[in-house]
């Protein structure tokens, strides 16, 4: 088994003409030969995610999904500034090398970027890692210890000042996501309404100090060096990133942390291995957090239940197309599940919560 992260054959209905895209990178990207292979990612369930390779370089090619998409999201010009300016900050971000605006090529925008090899980690550790559990709690503090360093990366010098609107942006998120997820309903769907005058009715002020927000920050988004797994080399899926609370971009990485503890129904929708032995639970995670970042969080409850809320938008959004057969991605058929059981899960931790 390769532990590096593989691609694997084109989904049906999500190919990509090889005679259409390659004279345009030629054009746009010197030193090019020959006729790409190209293989797709397997992983995730927003933007499609295509491998190049080309006898002298593998390229990355991105592109928004199929079908229904709400209003905002995947804006490629906006993902390929991302990664360009953020760089010179935050070194983990792949090099982007060309957008291209025009929809008729492939039917949609996309970019292309360069391919960081390494290791993925998805729903389980490998065991060819061999790693113990005391490996195991260093590497996820590393991994935490990367997003207080973005926390801490200084935006406007990067150029990103206007990614942004940090005042009033955990309103803007509340009402946002409540908003968005009305308009994703499907007739099998819950309707959050608890949930949402919870958290409507809890609102903080924003965080004193607005930092960088990656807003989808995992295990499965971040590479590790193949050489030395304890490395993070990479992390990738900028395509939500913003100016704002860092505490709210906390709350959603809380809302994947599904912990060794957890039930058997949770169990099933982890997408990394944060249940390995080793691994921080949600109450470490945040205190490691917090210690590191040189602050106290008194309300986790609120960023972590508006993390699950704003998850369940999510998956509804992708389950809203497949309901509607604007996508013919199997994965996508239980997402309705997922979401109920995310209700659930914020539920019980209203009930719980002392705020």
């Amino acid at each position: 088994m390769a532990l590096t992260d593989q691609s694997t054959r084109i989904r049906e209905g999500e190919e990509l003409d090889a005679g259409i895209i390659d004279p345009y990178l030629k054009a746009h990207i010197p030193g090019l030969s020959g006729t790409p292979q190209i293989s797709q990612f397997p992983g995730g369930a927003s933007n499609l995610t295509y491998l190049l390779q080309y006898p002298e370089k593998e390229l990355v090619l991105r592109r928004p999904p199929f079908g229904h998409k709400a209003k905002s999201a995947h804006d490629m010009g906006r993902e390929f500034r991302i990664l360009n300016r953020l760089n010179a900050g935050f070194p983990y971000c792949p090099k982007a090398y060309v957008h291209c605006t025009d929809e008729a090529l492939i039917g949609a925008e996309f970019y292309v970027m360069d391919r960081v090899n390494g290791i993925i980690l998805r729903s389980d550790m490998p065991a060819e890692l061999n790693l113990d559990a005391e490996q195991t709690r260093a590497l996820c503090k590393s991994f935490i210890d990367k997003l207080v360093e973005l926390h801490n990366v200084d935006y406007q010098a990067c150029g990103l000042a206007d990614l942004g609107k940090p005042q009033g942006y955990v309103q803007r998120q509340i009402l946002g996501w409540s908003e968005r997820y009305e308009k994703a309903l499907t007739p099998d769907a819950p309707l959050w309404q608890p949930v949402i005058a919870w958290l409507k009715d809890k609102m903080p002020a924003d965080h004193a100090k607005p930092a960088i927000v990656h807003n989808d920050y995992r295990f499965d988004n971040v590479i590790l060096d193949p050489h030395n797994p304890m490395q993070i080399i990479g992390v990738l899926d900028w395509e939500l990133t913003t100016i704002g609370d860092p505490l709210m971009d906390l709350g959603n990485t809380l809302a994947y942390w599904i912990e060794a503890a957890d039930p058997a129904p949770v169990q099933l929708i982890r997408r990394q291995p944060s249940n390995a032995p080793g691994m921080l639970t949600r109450e470490e995670f945040v205190a490691y957090y917090a210690e590191r970042a040189g602050i106290e969080i008194a309300n986790i409850d609120f960023y972590y239940t508006y993390g699950l809320f704003r998850l369940a938008a999510i998956v509804q959004q992708i389950y809203y197309r497949y309901y509607h057969g604007q996508t013919q991605d199997k994965r996508f058929a239980q997402f309705i599940q997922m979401n109920k059981l995310l209700e659930h899960m914020s539920l019980q931790v209203i009930n719980k919560s002392q705020l």
